[in-house]
Formats: C-alpha cells, sequence, structure tokens
C-alpha cells in the first residue's frame, strides 16, 4: 500500500468514526468540511432528507482569485456558508470536521462561521 493510500484510509477511518456521532436534521443541519491541498468548502447537509442545504467553497467565482489553500480563504468560505445559513433559516448546526485536524484551515473556517453568528 503506497503511503497517500494509507493516510487516505485513515482519515477515512476517522470520518466514519466522527459520522458515527454527527448527525445533520433540519433543524440543525451538519457542517461538512472537506480540505484538500489547494482548497476547502463546507456544506451543510440534512442526513434525515439526504439534501444539501447550502454550500460555499474556495472554487466558486465569488472566491476565485485569492489561494484557496491557506487560513485567509478558509475564514472566507466560514462567513460565506454561515450567511448562506442564515439566509436558510438556519442558526445551529453541527459540525463534522470530516476526519481532518481541527487545526490550521479547518479551525479558522468553524471560527469564522461562528463569528457571522452560526451556533455549534
Amino acid at each position: 500500500m503506497a503511503r497517500t493510500d494509507h493516510k487516505l484510509e485513515l482519515r477515512r477511518r476517522r470520518h466514519n468514526r466522527v459520522r458515527r456521532k454527527v448527525h445533520g436534521s433540519a433543524e440543525r443541519p451538519r457542517l461538512a468540511v472537506f480540505r484538500s491541498n489547494k482548497h476547502i468548502s463546507a456544506q451543510l447537509i440534512d442526513d434525515d432528507a439526504g439534501r444539501t442545504l447550502a454550500a460555499a467553497s474556495t472554487v466558486e467565482a465569488a472566491l476565485v482569485g485569492t489561494s484557496g489553500g491557506n487560513i485567509d480563504a478558509a475564514s472566507k468560505v466560514g462567513a460565506l456558508v454561515a450567511s448562506r445559513a442564515k439566509e436558510a433559516g438556519i442558526t445551529t448546526v453541527v459540525f463534522d470536521r470530516g476526519g481532518f485536524a481541527y487545526h490550521g484551515r479547518v479551525a479558522a473556517l468553524a471560527d469564522a462561521a461562528r463569528a457571522e453568528g452560526l451556533e455549534f
């Protein structure tokens, strides 16, 4: 098994462990974060209905031009997903770090979402 495959498998195991405990509903959706080397994205997911209620990412037009792989971009994504959540009438969420360490860009996204008024 290649080193990259092994690291990906370990992250998937951590994500499965988190997902056993974290469940999103219409009243309190799951704020799921995905981080790649170049970009970061966040979605608000209603697991009961299997729907994405709001999303934001560094690949969309509003954030193109900034580097997607740094803390500043993660903060912008967090603020954007929080503002879209407010528009959808969502105030509280459960945070799903996606198997990533709550550190750096993931923590910056969460802090920016909290600063915009999202509660978790």
